[in-house]
């Protein structure tokens, strides 16, 4: 009887060990592809041509990952994501020597605590004032971003060695911080970045704001330290015209400060919102001048039925500092239609228009939609592109 006793005893055990200690995986990934049409690309003699192209991820970037959660008891979960980028049209990876360029990351969460994960991460930008630009949406994404993705709103860079806290709800409050190192002995800040913001949600009204900086000892790709927070493309590179292919604006200055906040407000089957974002650049890449970008859009979505969605974009940008030459200014015009065939797989049309002006002498001064493949010869640039996404 007693040895009854015990073997019961002993499998009750194992089994609130195995509910305790109750764990999961989730593979997931987004597949986009598409047709795009582009009015004007510079060739390599410099006049302009007409591009049609098999794009991927021109709304949202192609991905697959894992994530998983462990259960620690009382509110208290390990989780992980490994995420990767790749390229629908030939299989390669978004990143030459990453396996999971986008987000890598382990840490705890509680729930009454907030969550503290450590690996390469999204800053605040992406995680309180993107959601409220088309561009940091399924709404818009890539072609929709501000000019060069000066802001980070379409997460076109993600951070290294990075620290990052996020809050819980509370009642409709949230906050976060990041801080990513640079990992490098006698150079505490080359290359370093940090990160903090909010959101809050009442009723209909959604607001969010955010801050990013980026310190860097960089003025050419030579010297820029390769182990340190930052050290992805920009979302549109800039290909020569002010830094070299592959390298971040804000890593070849001596800072990059970008502020940014937005407002939604919910009415129905509409979305009507307000983004604001300023990023100012310190004595960049080896000339000692500094510069800002400004950018003021307005946004509205329609679920015109549940399974179609109309949404558009006005952005207006403007560029300043020491450089002379002519300080250009973008308008840009986006639109997208959307219809789901389920909650998993939908097709689109979206397109996009900008235009920038005055040109002078700065190498700014040629229209260039993000995630095209090669800027305008002219002040002037159109794309279109129809496509199809499938979740998973």
């Amino acid at each position: 009887m007693n040895k009854l006793v015990m073997t019961g005893a002993t499998t009750m055990i194992a089994l609130a060990g195995a509910a305790h200690a109750q764990s999961s995986v989730t593979l997931y990934g987004l597949i986009d592809a598409g047709l795009t049409y582009t009015n004007n690309q510079i060739t390599g003699t410099g006049s302009g041509h007409s591009n049609w192209q098999m794009t991927s991820g021109a709304v949202q970037y192609s991905r697959w990952g894992l994530r998983g959660a462990e259960d620690l008891g009382a509110g208290l979960s390990a989780i992980f994501t490994l995420e990767n980028g790749f390229n629908l049209n030939n299989g390669q990876l978004s990143s030459s020597n990453r396996i999971f360029n986008r987000r890598a990351y382990v840490g705890l969460s509680s729930r009454d605590y907030g969550a503290l994960t450590l690996g390469r991460q999204s800053d605040s930008m992406v995680d309180f004032v993107a959601p409220l630009s088309l561009t940091g949406t399924e709404f818009g994404g890539t072609h929709f971003a501000h000019p060069l993705d000066n802001d980070n709103l379409n997460d076109s860079f993600q951070i290294n060695n990075s620290v990052k806290y996020t809050s819980p709800n509370f009642a409709g409050f949230k906050f976060g911080a990041l801080y990513g190192f640079s990992n490098q002995a006698g150079a505490f800040t080359n290359n370093r970045a940090y990160s903090f913001g909010m959101s809050y949600v009442w009723e209909a009204l959604n607001f969010g704001v955010g801050y990013l900086q980026l310190n860097s000892s960089a003025r050419t790709p030579g010297q820029l330290n390769t182990n340190g927070a930052v050290t992805d493309t920009t979302g549109a590179s800039l290909q020569g015209a002010l830094a070299p292919t592959g390298v971040p604006l804000g890593v070849l200055a001596s800072s990059q400060k970008t502020f940014g906040l937005g407002v939604n407000y919910t009415f129905g089957p509409a979305v009507a919102g307000f983004v604001y974002s300023h990023s100012k650049l310190a004595q960049f890449f080896q000339t000692g001048l500094s510069g800002t970008f400004q950018n003021f859009e307005g946004n509205f979505r329609y679920a015109l039925t549940p399974a179609v969605e109309l949404s558009g974009a006005y952005t207006y940008s403007r560029a300043g500092g020491n450089g002379g030459g002519g300080i250009p200014h973008w308008n840009q015009l986006s639109a997208m239609a959307d219809y789901r065939f389920s909650r998993r797989t939908d097709v689109y049309f979206q397109g996009a228009w900008q235009r920038v002006s005055p040109s002078g002498t700065s190498p700014l001064g040629v229209a260039w939609i993000n995630g095209v493949s090669a800027p305008s010869s002219t002040t002037n640039q159109v794309e279109a592109t129809v496509g199809l996404r499938h979740r998973f």
